[in-house]
């Protein structure tokens, strides 16, 4: 049994799958039916991708895996058992044999009032198409109000957190926002939307090589985003954020990139964890429970590159966890020899929006254009389906101006910052408790 399927759970049962042939039953838990290629999201959000795009059909692509949805909420080691509750809040339970736990992770928290009151994140689908509706939204209401000051607040979008997500974030959302604006007859001529991107470190992607960060930081800043560095949050509010260094700015749009931590099911196991994520062994397997495997964000597995550390929280390292985790669990059984994880990561894509991103493939840095061809190209490759019609999304929108609607479909209470299923919206509940 796998429980979740990002890219370290979907990985791991597309290889057991072709390993097995049919010789065992391999069941993969996840809330909803398709495996999210994340690295597009921000894509969605601008309205270049349709959501449908980078959703991969778990039924139509792992052929011999059994899918079940469910929100995977207790795990009884001792009884083999995963309890869960499906779409339809049913409550089911599963056994196992061999687990592999891919829960991945969710919004990391931080204890600024306000924020988890006034501020979306963006992990999961929902928050994508809900963050593409707001950003239309304000500009449309934007252009429609009278005051000069509710005007300037509702083209204003903060976003907290300059690492990989937040730089794509801010990088499409204001090629967006101001293709809204141009259209938009309501907005003075020539009157621009105000993106502020904020991080506490010194330079944007502070997790990435230094010649990425000052690729990402110029060309962010040629399209006009205030790059704040040394700079947080002290409190949001309804009509803007205090920003640590005592200014104020009127928002209606607070965007929420500081980082991941792991799915709140981990710390409720019980079993040893490592800066809150489940302790493995450099083969994957949780220890004293041999029948036990855990690979991706949820898993604190140790960098035999870099001894004495945990390998990031990366898709480039969940899938490959996920790869030799199907590798030992067949070793388990006998199907041939467990191996240790160990990778070199191979660089880092950034995209920035247009022709521009910031990559360093084989740490040979590139920037420009040509970074963005090999980008594309790298998503491509990395993507298990639909790479036909991202393809041609990605030409669609550098002939046509972008559709700017709202859909409607996800309100700002369906996407709660603080979750622990971001890739499941909200959906209201009848007197009974149940699906209205």
């Amino acid at each position: 049994m796998i429980v979740g399927a990002g890219f370290a759970g979907y990985h791991c049962a597309r290889a057991l799958a072709k390993q097995a042939r049919g010789a065992a039953e391999i069941v993969l838990v996840n809330p909803h039916d398709y495996f999210l290629y994340v690295p597009l999201l921000p894509e969605v959000a601008a309205g270049i991708l349709e959501p449908r795009r980078i959703s991969v059909s778990l039924t139509g692509t792992l052929p011999g895996v059994r899918l079940v949805l469910g929100q995977a909420h207790h795990v009884d080691f001792d009884a083999r058992r995963v309890l869960f509750t499906d779409p339809e809040d049913r409550e089911g339970e599963l056994t196992y044999d061999r687990l592999v736990l891919t829960v991945g992770s969710v919004n990391k928290l931080l204890p600024i009032p306000g924020v988890s009151e006034h501020a979306h994140g963006f992990r999961g689908m929902p928050e994508a198409l809900y963050l593409r509706d707001h950003m239309t939204r304000q500009v449309e209401l934007a252009g429609a109000a009278a005051d000069p000051a509710e005007r300037a607040a509702r083209t204003t979008f903060v976003v907290v957190g300059a690492g990989y997500t937040g730089t794509e974030v801010a990088a499409h959302g204001v090629r967006y926002t101001e293709q809204l604006a141009r259209r938009n007859a309501g907005l003075p001529d020539g009157s621009r939307p105000r993106w502020l991107l904020l991080d506490i470190a010194g330079r944007v992607l502070p997790e990435l090589d230094e010649r990425l960060s000052r690729t990402a930081g110029r060309v962010l800043r040629d399209r006009g985003v205030e790059v704040r560095t040394g700079t947080s949050v002290k409190e949001a509010t309804p009509d803007g954020v205090l920003l640590d260094d005592g200014e104020f700015v009127a928002s209606r749009s607070l965007i929420w990139c500081v980082g991941v931590r792991p799915d709140p099911l981990v710390a409720s196991m019980g079993l040893p964890t490592d800066q809150g994520r489940l302790c493995v062994d450099a083969f994957l397997r949780v220890p004293g429970r041999p029948e036990v495997f855990a690979c991706g964000d949820a898993a604190a597995v140790p960098d035999l590159t870099r001894p004495g550390r945990l390998t990031p929280m990366t898709a480039q390292h969940a899938q490959r966890q996920g790869r030799i985790a199907a590798r030992n669990v067949a070793a388990s059984f006998g199907q041939g020899t467990e191996r240790a994880y160990e990778h070199h990561d191979l660089g880092f894509m950034v995209d920035l929006g247009g022709a521009q991103a910031a990559a360093n493939p084989f740490h040979i840095p590139l920037s420009g254009p040509l970074a963005g061809a090999v980008t594309r190209g790298y998503h491509l490759m990395a993507m298990p389906g639909n790479r036909t019609r991202v393809a041609a999304d990605w030409l669609l929108d550098a002939v046509l101006p972008r559709q700017g609607v709202q859909l409607g479909l996800v309100r700002s209470w369906s996407v709660p910052l603080d979750t622990a299923s971001p890739e499941v919206a909200r959906v209201p509940r009848d007197s009974d408790g149940g699906p209205a």
